[in-house]
């Protein structure tokens, strides 16, 4: 189980990092960054592959309340122009520029370090799983990647979105097969391309 123990140790306000979406055919990447309160942490504040939907949406109306916040995006084109590590990278320092305040320290998930950050940063591999802070973040990269593929799935009826969230499942290959490619998915990721080739879009 994660806990505060990095967050202690460095002092100040520290904020973690963490991203949603690199592995999706469809969709932007997301990445927050949290800064928690230590006087109201979450129970049961884990990393957001361990928990349910219905536990991720109920800590992240949490830390909605008590935690500060920083969105970061890199949409589509961007992943297909940049590749998509370097996107997540680019989503991760805009979600710590994102935040109220500028933090003391980050630590973020991974082995890679965002360039031009804000604040001096520690890469944690498996962070989600060692730091409340990072763990927080994987919860509010996760939650709001899905509402968005879910508003997604209203703007681009036929894919699925709202089920898979762009991962390339059975069902969403066979909606690339039949309807083509649509504009939120990512031109360069491999079942993509095979689809354009099949049915130009």
């Amino acid at each position: 189980m994660p806990d505060f123990n990095f967050e202690k140790h460095l002092g100040g306000k520290v904020c973690g990092v963490d991203e949603a979406g690199r592995g999706p055919g469809a969709g932007p990447v997301v990445a927050a960054a949290v800064i928690l309160d230590p006087a109201h942490i979450p129970a049961g504040l884990d990393d957001s592959k361990k928990l349910t939907t219905k536990k991720r949406e109920l800590l992240f109306a949490a830390l909605q309340k008590h935690a500060l916040i920083g969105i970061g995006l890199a949409e589509p084109e961007e992943i297909d122009r940049r590749n998509i590590l370097h996107a997540s990278m680019v989503s991760m320092r805009r979600a710590m520029l994102g935040l109220p305040i500028v933090p003391d320290h980050a630590l973020i998930d991974g082995n890679r370090l965002p360039q031009d950050v804000p604040c001096s940063a520690q890469a944690v591999i498996g962070g989600d799983g060692i730091s409340l802070s990072i763990a927080a973040a994987s919860i509010i990269a996760k939650v709001t990647r899905d509402q968005l593929m879910m508003r997604m799935d209203i703007a681009y009826p036929g894919y699925g979105f709202a089920a898979h969230k762009g991962y390339m499942t059975k069902v969403h290959k066979a909606a690339l097969q039949s309807l083509g490619p649509c504009p939120i998915h990512r031109f360069s990721f491999a079942p993509v391309a095979a689809a354009v080739k099949v049915r130009p879009c």
